[in-house]
């Protein structure tokens, strides 16, 4: 996965995040690396962690988007589907070519 592409999969989903490991999980990918993007996202203003003071477990963390995350969020969507509407667009003509060419599709 790429970094943007691993950035933009935290921003969506920094707010409904369960911990650390159940993301990497679900992402098939290590608890280190997705840490490593959470930080920088957190050095980067783009999210805020706080913790659960009241909550016995005190390791356990609720991670919040700031304005300049949404930004980021919008900006980075917008790239994403910019990037798969061109790759939709080049396997539509390679498509029509193999059509054209008499290929059985």
């Amino acid at each position: 996965m790429q970094n943007e592409e691993l950035t933009l999969t935290l921003l969506r989903n920094v707010e409904t995040l369960k911990g650390q490991k159940s993301l990497a999980d679900e992402l098939g990918m290590s608890v280190g690396k997705v840490n490593y993007v959470l930080k920088a996202l957190v050095e980067k203003g783009f999210v805020k962690i706080d913790n659960f003071f009241a909550n016995k477990n005190k390791n356990q963390y609720r991670y919040l988007l700031t304005p300049e995350g949404l930004n980021e969020k919008i900006t980075l969507t917008e790239k994403f589907i910019k990037r798969k509407k061109a790759e939709y667009n080049e396997l539509t003509h390679e498509l029509e070519e193999m059509k054209m060419k008499g290929y059985q599709i």
